[in-house]
Order: C-alpha cells, then structure tokens, then sequence
C-alpha cells in the first residue's frame, strides 16, 4: 500500500514548517510506502529539503515523481537523487495525426516529424521496459550493431513512448512498397544481420533465448502426444548455448534506413543463443504467421504475400551462400519446429478460445508438429 502526497508551489522557509505539518496530518497512522508527487512543485529551497530528508528518515521508502527538470536538478545538485528514488515527469507527446511506421507485439512506432520518431508501448506499466530496452540499444551500440538509440521517454494519453532521431528515415518495408527490389534489400538485411551474429557476448550479458524457448516447450508439449511432446522437450534442451547476440524480432519494419545507412530499431528482444532462434522468429514474420491466414504477412507488412516470401527465400539465399540446398532445406525445418512450437503457445495464450483465426493456427501447429518432430533428430546447425 502506498499513499500519495501532492506537492505544490514553492516550499521555502517561509512555509516549509506548514508543509510539514500538513503531510505529517496524511501521513498520521498510516505505514505503508510515501510517493511524493512533485508534479506541480515549482521550487524547493534548503529548508524545504530538510522536511524531506526528515520523511525520508522517517519513511525509508519515501521517494518522489514527476519532478520537473528545475526542481530535479535541485535535487541533483544537493545529492538527493544518491540517497533516494527522485523521477523527472515525462513530456507529454500527442501522436494525433502521426503516419504510422511500423508496429510489433510490444508497440507501434509514429513518425512525429520529419526528423522524429517515437515508439509507443501498448502496456501501460511500461516504463521498466523502455528503460531496458534503452541499456540494450546502447550496448548493442557500442558493439558496433547500427541501431538507432533513444534520447528521451515520453507520456504519450496514458502510455509511455521512446523517442529516436530518425531523420527522414524509411523502413525496409516502405521501401518495398516504393517499388525497391526485395532481393537487393534482403542482401543489405543480411549484412546487418551477420554483424549481429558475429558479435560474440560474456556469459549472462544478454538475456537467454533458450531460457526464454523453454517456456514455450513447457506449454506447447502438453498439447502434443506425450511422446512427441517429450521429444520436442529434449530437441530444446539439446540446442547449444552459445555465446552469439541476437535480435529476436528481425524483419522488414525494423529495418531503417536513413540517409543511406541502414539502422535496428526495436532493441527490446536483444538477447543471446543459437542463430536458429533468430531464423524462427524471421520464418514466424514472414511465413509462419500465415499459418491461419495466408494474408497475415501481407496484411502486418502492407506489401504482397509473394514478396513476404521472396524476403524469406533471399534471407536464406545471402546468408546461407555457398551452402547446399539440402542443407538449407535443413535449417529451415528447424526453424519451423522452433517457430510453431512458439505460435502454438502464443496463439493459446494471447487469443480468445472463439477466435477462429486463432484456432486455426493453433489446429495447424498441432498437427505440423506431430508430423515433423519425428523426422528430425536436432534442432541445431
């Protein structure tokens, strides 16, 4: 339980007594958590300080939102924000009228102008989430992967939102959509692509995508026959952890280009594993989704069904070049057990039982799993 006190005006010395006294009386039997709302907090002197030191001694767990970037810094310079939670208030964004770039599971992404994007999240308690995925696009960055970092978090109505300098940049499915060839931007996804596969992490530096894959074998087995649903569990368990970074979302919306360099939004699903991971998730944007609808793809992407398809069979074409076709034809099968044993679990989960798109997916990963899981003795390249 915590209990919120407004703060307002100016606390100086000639009110920081009344000041106290007042949240001494809201505070009078209560025990729980102390949120100091700072939202309309215009300026706070020594003496107002003092009343929140002597809180904070008080309620060790007292800590303060909505601060404004003059009041933060007060509390900045005074060295507050070492001893206590102080959290700056979030400019508000109105995307009213914005085109809209890309969308994912986790948000959909407005260009405000010219020069700016933001990326809003659709879960509204998501300010851990976009503060993770700001350390991850910054570490990813540093490692030398083209990706966009954000500069600032903002409230946009009820949701909060990343805003990226983007200065007239397209996405990779936009560029389709103008008529470029999907094979040439297929061969420029995969350079970006093989640089993140070719950057090799400390153990436990991102998180884990087998750990992660687990969970969905976890649901997915108990849908199966028990034998195939303990093979499918030991196919997952046999895959190798390696030490290679991975996107986890890599697809056509994600890729930007700008000004003639070709940048990675969407960072939030950063992790590291083996490359069949990625492959699965890239086979789920482009084909796999289709699963229950043969339109899905097109439909997400706003281009053709055939070029989804094209944008699969030349991904595998540039990365998996001088590689035999039974050897691609391989690593495909892998990623389609890896991907639909992810959708059937999504689909069950995040779906309403009378949606029939959903249980049309869900009848059709059943039965490609029991078919196929037996053919196969890894899931590994």
């Amino acid at each position: 339980m915590e209990k919120i006190i407004a703060l307002s005006g100016r606390i100086d010395s000639t009110n920081a007594a009344q000041v106290e006294a007042d949240i001494q009386q809201q505070l009078s039997g209560f025990s729980g958590d102390v949120v100091l709302d700072a939202a309309d907090l215009a300026y706070i002197s020594s003496a107002g300080l003092r009343v929140i030191l002597r809180l904070k001694k008080a309620n060790p767990s007292t800590k303060l939102v909505n601060c404004s970037s003059e009041v933060y810094e007060i509390f900045d310079m005074t060295g507050f924000t070492e001893m206590m939670s102080i959290a700056k208030a979030y400019r508000k964004l109105s995307i009213e009228g914005c085109e809209v770039i890309g969308e994912g599971a986790n948000g959909i992404v407005y260009r405000t102008d010219p020069d700016t994007i933001v990326k809003v999240y659709k879960n509204p308690d998501s300010l851990e989430e976009i503060h993770n995925e700001r350390e991850l696009a910054r570490k990813a960055f540093v490692m030398g992967i083209p990706t966009a970092i954000p500069y600032d978090v903002v409230q946009v109505g009820d949701l909060y939102g990343s805003v990226f300098e983007l200065l007239n940049a397209k996405s990779f499915a936009k560029l389709i959509r103008a008529g470029e060839p999907v094979e040439e931007l297929a061969r420029q996804s995969v350079e970006i692509l093989k640089t993140i596969h070719g950057t090799h992490l400390k153990p436990g530096e991102l998180p884990d995508k087998k750990k992660e894959s687990m969970k969905w074998v976890s649901f997915t087995k108990e849908q199966l026959p028990a034998e195939i649903g303990e093979k499918l569990e030991r196919l997952f368990n046999e895959i190798p952890e390696t030490d290679t970074m991975l996107h986890g979302d890599y697809h056509i919306k994600n890729i930007m280009r700008q000004n003639g360099e070709n940048l990675l939004i969407d960072m939030d699903t950063l992790s590291m594993g083996h490359p069949v991971y990625e492959f699965a998730a890239i086979y789920a944007a482009y084909v796999g989704f289709c699963c229950s609808d043969p339109n899905n793809a097109a439909k997400f992407f706003d281009i053709t069904l055939d070029q989804c398809r094209d944008m699969w069979r030349y991904t595998l074409k540039y990365y998996f070049d001088g590689e035999s076709e039974e050897y691609v034809a391989d690593v495909v099968k892998k990623a389609e057990i890896i991907c639909y044993t992810r959708l059937l679990r999504w689909f069950s989960t995040k779906r309403s039982k009378e949606d029939a798109d959903a249980q049309r997916a869900i009848a059709f990963c059943k039965d490609y799993l029991i078919k196929t899981i037996p053919t196969v003795d890894s899931l590994s390249f």
